[in-house]
């Protein structure tokens, strides 16, 4: 379990790395998508890590709920900017909250042992 949780971090912490340092220019029109979606694909990796602590970790719903997550941020701002409403708003509540909430969960349950 231990290994996992170190190779994913390792993994994130690798591709951060990499994406700071390629030279990639994006439009402004994707920036709100990007963020929403770097901040649902965090959700879902906290959400995984915090699963693998507990022992409920099950990669099908993990994949799943990376995938679904992302679809949804990216859904809820396409829409909110076709209707002229910051629908997007309510992404970033929502994942912020949770990744909090499985940031405060994963701390106490290393800080027990």
């Amino acid at each position: 379990m231990w290994a996992g949780i170190l190779l994913a971090l390792v993994g994130l912490t690798l591709g951060v790395i990499i994406g700071l340092n390629v030279p990639m220019v994006l439009p402004q029109v994707y920036a709100q998508y990007l963020g929403l979606g770097v901040l649902a694909a965090l959700d879902s990796v906290f959400g995984g890590i915090r699963a693998a602590l507990e022992n409920h970790y099950d990669n099908r719903i993990f994949v799943t709920g990376f995938f679904s997550n992302i679809l949804l941020a990216a859904g809820l701002a396409y829409i909110g900017t076709k209707l002229g409403v910051p629908l997007s708003t309510a992404a970033v509540v929502a994942f912020g909250v949770r990744l909090f909430q499985n940031l405060a969960i994963i701390r106490r349950h290393l800080l027990k042992k």
